[in-house]
């Protein structure tokens, strides 16, 4: 049995929850990239500080997207938008960028919680999503394409 966003309030405080988890996790990561981050990136190597700053820029991605795609759940559940209009492509839960534990451990402490609980967030969110399109389009995939190409000339 799939149920929807607006098909129960459980549901509606799974999202409340999330959406809560979401913005706590942005304001730590915030803080912590913009302040405290600082100086422990300015500790590291060249290599390590370049890497930093993007696992930064992709928790935020990461974050971004989870929180955009929790305010049109909410817009659903508010009945400013319809759960139709909520399903299009743009405003599905965008992919979230690679998450490398092995990278993450690299990295300051704190910097790799963020990390790891930016991409786990993520992750949360993207099941629940699935849940609100149980039969999803089969995505076309390039290599498929040109294999089935590749077989149909022999």
């Amino acid at each position: 049995m799939t149920r929807t966003v607006t098909d129960s309030r459980l549901d509606r405080r799974f999202v409340d929850a999330l959406y809560t988890d979401a913005m706590l996790l942005a304001d730590e990561a915030r803080a912590y990239f913009d302040e405290a981050g600082r100086a422990e990136r300015e500790a590291l190597d060249p290599f390590a500080r370049v890497t930093f700053s993007c696992e930064s820029l992709k928790v935020t991605t990461r974050l971004m997207h989870v929180i955009a795609w929790l305010m049109t759940q909410r817009a659903v559940d508010a009945g400013e938008i319809s759960r139709r209009a909520a399903s299009d492509p743009s405003r599905r839960l965008g992919e979230a960028p690679a998450y490398d534990a092995d990278v993450a451990a690299t990295l300051p402490p704190r910097a790799g919680r963020l990390i790891a609980s930016s991409a786990a967030l993520h992750r949360r969110a993207a099941a629940m999503d699935r849940t609100l399109s149980p039969d999803p389009p089969a995505v076309s995939c390039g290599v498929h394409s040109l294999q089935r190409r590749l077989a149909a000339s022999f």
